[in-house]
């Protein structure tokens, strides 16, 4: 044989080898990212996590904060409508109240400063299928004594662990209620630098974290509402520039939690076209609807009017929509008006489904569940208890529903979002249920 021809035979196949040898790990990288990794916002359910619970002696110092009508927790003042149910809960999870059941035996709560309560949570959404949560996160309580902070640092502690732990992926929620112009900028400029700097919370490549087009997202609640808030616009303005430019915590997607009014300006949104702006300048829509609307007809007429209509905006606009949907509505003993309670009845999960149906069959891409833990204003999806104390402080049942039906529901809702189940406006039947 002819040995330079050998010669070019011998070399072409090293180059092909060669060149296989070089493709190869690109193949692979890409093949992780888009296989591995499912913490993009798309084709999720995710609920809000509120974590405000503190029980006496749970080591917060902080009483029983969000249990009790300005502090005072005891029967005739409490600030929860549901009870919790315990029944899973370990002798280091629950706290002693001086509310008694029917039976005569104290009642017990949670506090959301121990890590395996916290954990427990996590692990529920794990067993219904629920994806995550936004963590909410006060800017007027960052600003306030050491102790609210330290016990705030401790409950996101519990939360970015118990997601590691279950799989599940999380966002940090800024809610700016209550907040001044004067500080809002630098308080969550300097929280968010500490809590990058400890938990990586803007690195997309974390499969806990949560992101939109390859980027963590962050969330910033409470922009255009026509309440008497001290925050501006350009504020807001502000904290969107640094979470999308700043080289070393920034390069975020951005979500803005704005009025139900915020296409129109209306209702309670500001008349100020230059929302309008600061929205174009975010990269995910997510208008507050707990409260506007209150049956299965109204549900209806605001998928109409809104929720269609919304969407198609923000699809004109190159923007996420992400829509809000809650089980129902009471804060009797919050606002101490009995009147209240039961505001908006949960119709044993149909007001639920019927905001699922409507949301998805409108081909949105995800849904945020008001809320998993929210048992001050009834909007709690985990399990309560169908036997609360009884006594001077009403409070509510799920209507003798299995403890665990709303996050089964979710976990339902969850499936059709991602076509594990076909779309249908009939409720679906709770496993051993008969109609």
């Amino acid at each position: 044989m002819n040995h330079n021809i050998l010669f070019v035979k011998l070399c072409l196949v090293i180059s092909f080898n060669l060149s296989c040898q070089s493709k190869k790990p690109i193949i692979e990288k890409v093949d992780i990212s888009t296989k591995l990794l499912n913490n993009s916002i798309e084709g999720k359910i995710l609920a809000g996590y509120q974590g405000w619970f503190n029980a006496e002696k749970d080591g917060s110092e902080l009483g029983w904060k969000h249990y009790g009508n300005k502090g005072n927790f005891k029967p005739g003042s409490a600030s929860i409508d549901f009870w919790p149910d315990l029944r899973e809960f370990d002798s280091d999870e629950i706290h002693k109240t001086a509310f008694k059941h029917q039976d005569g035996k104290y009642a017990y709560v949670f506090s959301s400063a121990n890590f395996k309560t916290v954990n427990r949570h996590f692990k529920w959404m794990k067993d219904y299928d629920i994806d995550g949560v936004f963590v909410q996160r006060f800017v007027t309580s960052l600003n306030r004594e050491k102790k609210r902070i330290t016990n705030y640092n401790q409950v996101f502690d519990n939360c970015f662990n118990a997601a590691k732990n279950t799989s599940r992926i999380l966002s940090l929620m800024y809610d700016l209620s209550g907040s001044k112009s004067e500080n809002v900028v630098e308080t969550i400029i300097n929280d968010w630098k500490n809590l990058v700097n400890k938990y990586q919370l803007n690195d997309p490549n974390n499969p806990n974290i949560l992101t939109y087009k390859d980027k963590a997202v962050i969330s910033i609640w409470g922009v255009g509402f026509n309440r008497l808030d001290n925050y501006t616009l350009d504020n807001i303005k502000e904290l969107i520039q640094f979470f999308k430019t700043n080289h070393k915590y920034g390069n975020c997607s951005v979500l803005l939690g704005v009025p139900t009014g915020w296409r129109t300006l209306s209702r309670d949104a500001i008349n100020l076209s230059k929302l309008h702006e600061v929205i174009k300048m975010s990269d995910i829509v997510h208008p507050w609807t707990p409260g506007r609307y209150h049956d299965l007809l109204s549900a209806d007429i605001h998928k109409e009017e809104w929720i269609e209509k919304d969407k198609k905006w923000c699809d004109d606009n190159g923007l996420l929509y992400m829509p809000v949907v809650f089980p129902g509505f009471s804060w009797a003993n919050l606002k101490n008006d009995m009147s209240l309670l039961n505001q908006i009845p949960r119709l044993k999960g149909d007001f639920l489904w019927r905001q699922f149906y409507n949301t998805i069959s409108t081909d949105v891409k995800t849904i945020y569940v008001a809320m998993f833990d929210e048992i001050d204003e009834g909007t709690c999806i985990f399990k309560v208890t169908n036997n609360p104390p009884t006594g001077k402080s009403k409070f509510l049942t799920y209507e003798d529903l299995p403890s665990d039906y709303y996050l089964w529901l979710t976990g339902m809702a969850s499936k059709m979002l991602k076509n594990k189940i076909p779309l249908t406006k009939q409720k679906p039947f709770y496993p051993n249920e008969t109609n």
